[in-house]
């Protein structure tokens, strides 16, 4: 049967393992690298389709834990899909619900068949397998589909550095010594590869959706090796790699991607899930990735941060007051290229209106944008030594 999805490299690099191409769906084609903003709900919040199209998106990342939810994905289905329901018309991907296991750790339990968890709405039990994964995702209509895996922590539980998390896997998986976690990983990859034959199986809609899966192993190198032998034994049309930035160091980030990358079959895309700053995708670019995604931009400006090209801002500092200047000069986003002072948006967010969080929404994943138009553009000139030059945050800390 012929794949859904197709994938072309354009360029490579000749300074590291970057390349460029483009991914052609049932719904339209993107270029790679590609940055996709979050849809989690079936919106990326305070935005219309139009706004998210002017920004530069190609691509967005639909949630079928939460979508499954509300308004179900059984109604999507016979609604005409997520591209209908959402009026875009572009790709559109899915994640399975397996990060969801580990960030809501404190309200599930897992085994060896899926996790069972407590409804955020109405409190009740949802069982979610490899099998039930799929059929939602089926039902919701992505281009892109996700395997249901095993997301453990990268790092003992209790030394996480985000206090919710920790409580969160704390809660459900207790606090594990070095050894313990180490087996929780190994525990991890074998259940991920057993669920990745199971979503293989399960997968009704080959014709019209790619499926990929997603190599585990946190920061252990040879784990990430075994998780990619077993993960590419299953053919798929692309593959990920999932348990980064959920408790680990950005150079440690740096590093399991780098090794990993390598480690993928060079021809079909690359997706590295939940990432992340600036720095962190160069690098992953620079690694061989193709394809990201993260909720910074628009969770972020929702907080009144705006990313610049030479770091972020917190626009509801005082000294931004009486700041007629735009968040950032020569930005071409709605935001900038409208007038919208620095002034104006400290007001906004001071005042609690919803429109400054859309304005710095509008400017953010805009601003990613232009990094993976700069970084495609580095690629194709090969002049990827000079790209910090036009982006000095990629060599300032976050």
């Amino acid at each position: 049967m012929r794949s859904p999805l197709t994938f072309s490299i354009h360029h490579k690099s000749k300074e590291n393992a970057a390349r460029t191409g483009t991914v052609t769906t049932p719904h339209g084609s993107f270029k790679t690298p590609a940055f996709m903003p979050v849809g989690t709900r079936g919106t990326v919040k305070g935005l219309t389709p139009q706004q998210i199209r002017a920004t530069g998106s190609e691509i967005l990342l639909n949630n079928a834990f939460h979508l499954m939810l509300r308004p179900t994905d059984t109604r999507i289905a016979k609604l005409g899909g997520v591209h209908t329901f959402m009026r875009w018309d572009r790709p559109i991907l899915t994640d399975s619900g397996g990060y969801q296991a580990w960030s809501m750790a404190d309200i599930n339990t897992i085994d060896d068949d899926g996790v069972t968890f407590k409804s955020i709405i109405d409190g009740s039990k949802i069982r979610m397998t490899p099998e039930r994964s799929i059929e939602i995702q089926n039902n919701l209509g992505a281009d892109i589909i996700m395997a249901f895996d095993d997301c453990p922590s990268s790092v003992e539980p209790q030394s996480q550095s985000v206090a919710r998390r920790r409580h969160a896997l704390t809660a459900r998986d207790g606090v594990l010594t070095k050894k313990q976690h180490e087996s929780r990983l190994l525990q991890s990859l074998d259940r991920t590869a057993r669920w990745l034959s199971r979503c293989d199986v399960a997968h009704q809609k080959r014709d019209s959706q790619a499926l990929f899966g997603i190599v585990q192993g946190g920061t252990d190198l040879d784990l990430r090796h075994r998780s990619v032998q077993q993960i590419c034994n299953v053919d798929l049309p692309g593959y990920a790699i999932g348990g980064v930035a959920v408790g680990e160091s950005p150079e440690k980030i740096a590093e399991v991607v780098k090794f990993t990358a390598n480690l993928l079959p060079d021809e079909k895309p690359r997706y590295l899930m939940g990432v992340g700053y600036e720095r962190d995708l160069v690098a992953a670019v620079a690694a061989g990735m193709d394809m990201f995604d993260c909720v910074l931009p628009t969770r972020n400006a929702r907080n009144a941060h705006a990313f610049t090209r030479k770091g972020p801002l917190n626009l509801r500092n005082a000294r931004f007051a009486e700041d007629m200047g735009v968040i950032q000069e020569g930005c071409t986003c709605a935001a900038c290229a409208n007038g919208n002072s620095r002034a104006y948006l400290r007001h906004l967010f001071a005042c609690k209106e919803m429109l400054g969080g859309i304005l710095l929404s509008i400017h953010n994943i805009h601003h990613f944008q232009s990094l993976m138009i700069d970084i495609r553009l580095a690629i194709e000139d090969n002049s990827w030594s000079v790209l910090s030059k036009r982006w000095p945050v990629l060599t300032t800390s976050t």
